[in-house]
C-alpha cells in the first residue's frame, strides 16, 4: 500500500475498528493513539494490510 489511503478490501473490520477507536479515544483521552491502534488490530483481528492502513492514516504523526 504505497501511498494508498483507501480502505483495504473487505474493510468491514476496519470500519468497526475505527468506530471502536473513536469511542476509546473519547473515553480515554490520555491514552496514546498508538496503543489504541494496537488494541484495535488485535481486537478486530485485522490483516497486515489493514494494520498498515490504520498506522499510516491514524497514527499521531499521520498528515
Amino acid at each position: 500500500m504505497t501511498g494508498d489511503r483507501r480502505l483495504p478490501t473487505g474493510s468491514d473490520k476496519v470500519k468497526k475498528a475505527l468506530c471502536w477507536m473513536g469511542g476509546e479515544l473519547l473515553n480515554n483521552p490520555r491514552k496514546k493513539r498508538a496503543t489504541v491502534i494496537r488494541e484495535a488490530e488485535i481486537r478486530f483481528d485485522l490483516s497486515p494490510a489493514e494494520c498498515e492502513f490504520l498506522s499510516k492514516n491514524f497514527a499521531e504523526s499521520a498528515p
